[in-house]
């Protein structure tokens, strides 16, 4: 009895997260990315106070705690002018690009794939960006589990800062992302630094509700995100990005489906993934599910699992559109399933990886993708790849 109990429960609170009620008002934040289902699931098992859950759980709001305690770390913060000579454009540098020691200048820099410069670190608006994105998810995760208004609010004065009030907002462009000293002021690889945006509209979702997160919050967001999804399917920038055949075009293909579905303009979300993302299958991946364009990088496993991890939230967003991408085979078997299952081997050990990365390299990823990925695939051996990695945990959260 107590069983059924349990299950009707989680019927009602996966409803309510996931599908829109009657009467419900017009432009309800969603979920996007996370899945609904199994946050009530998991938010029901920590009520109950099971051990598995409570843990995660309690680490999830010590770090929101943290959160708290940190000021807004605006996109005008930074010392440096860019080319336009206004603080509220994105700004940085080419990472894997170095100054030319022959050249007195250093200029044109050299590139050196897969080595950061220390010298791109000191612009740091990917940081800024970058954390005020995780803060915002990571806030409204923390709202709600335990419904604290203190997240919730500290969450929407992080958001209006960075996106919306007049003296601190960021433009809606990324004109002077990954520029190169000497060879460029601004480049489509730079988009990939804004992926982490596809955060904030979960975000809003989970701090729906909250006496902070209004309905003005999200709209004045979504006019934002409008604006920067303008920028990024009509500027020579962003079309230079979509071009791109590696993660890079994975990744500028996820930020505009999941922008579009934000903001209500299912029409541009369909369209994409049907006239590029489906394409890049047959580009991106082999009929064994390998990655040739990321396995000939000097960060093979990093980059394989990076650009999966894009695919699997692709396959995620595509599906209350009516697009299977988990299943899409093309006519010689290139799809996401083997490139999913590809990985096995190497997760169990059965294999050694034969290339090297140049930098450290983590299983984090992968397992977080087998984790989402797994109910789609039955034959994925899921449970005995867990079982050789029992130190991690698995949270509704982690991808």
């Amino acid at each position: 009895m107590r069983g059924l109990r349990f299950y009707l429960l989680l019927l009602l609170l996966s409803s309510l997260w996931a599908a829109p009620t009657a009467g419900a008002a017009p432009g309800l934040p969603r979920l996007l990315l996370l899945d609904s289902a199994a946050l009530a699931t998991f938010k029901v098992a920590y009520q109950q106070g099971q051990p598995a859950v409570v843990g995660p759980v309690k680490a999830l709001l010590a770090e929101a705690d943290q959160a708290l305690t940190k000021a807004p770390d605006p996109i005008t913060g930074k010392p440096q002018l860019p080319p336009s000579g206004n603080k509220h454009d994105y700004l940085s540098q080419a990472p894997y690009w170095w100054a030319d020691p022959s050249k007195p200048d250093g200029k044109p820099y050299l590139r050196k794939d897969g080595l950061r410069n220390p010298e791109s670190r000191d612009m740091r608006d990917d940081a800024r960006l970058t954390r005020v994105c995780h803060e915002a998810r990571l806030l409204g995760l923390a709202y709600y589990f335990s419904g604290k208004e203190a997240y919730a609010a500290h969450a929407a004065r992080q958001l209006r800062v960075f996106f919306l009030d007049p003296a601190t907002r960021m433009n809606p462009n990324l004109n002077y992302g990954q520029g190169i000293p000497g060879t460029a002021t601004g480049r489509g690889f730079g988009i990939i630094e804004t992926r982490h945006l596809t955060d904030i509209p979960d975000a809003l979702a989970l701090l729906h509700g909250s006496r902070a997160a209004d309905n003005k919050l999200t709209e004045e967001l979504r006019g934002w995100f409008r604006q920067f999804t303008v920028w990024l399917t009509t500027s020579p920038i962003g079309l230079q990005e979509r071009g791109s055949e590696n993660n890079h075009g994975t990744y500028y293909d996820l930020q505009v489906v999941d922008f579009a579905r934000f903001t209500g303009d299912e029409a541009l979300a369909r369209t994409t993934l049907q006239t590029q993302t489906l394409p890049r299958i047959g580009v991106q991946f082999a009929p064994d599910g390998a990655q040739p364009l990321e396995l000939e990088r000097t960060r093979p496993w990093n980059y394989t699992s990076m650009n999966l991890e894009g695919w699997v939230k692709l396959a995620v967003l595509a599906q209350p559109l009516g697009l299977d991408l988990w299943h899409y085979r093309t006519s010689d078997g290139r799809g996401l399933e083997p490139a999913v299952a590809w990985f096995a081997s190497y997760l169990l050990g059965q294999r050694q990886f034969e290339l090297t990365d140049v930098t450290p390299v983590s299983n984090r990823t992968l397992l977080a993708i087998y984790d989402r990925a797994g109910p789609h695939y039955p034959a994925l051996p899921v449970a005995q790849v867990f079982a050789r990695y029992p130190q991690e945990v698995r949270t509704p959260w982690s991808l």
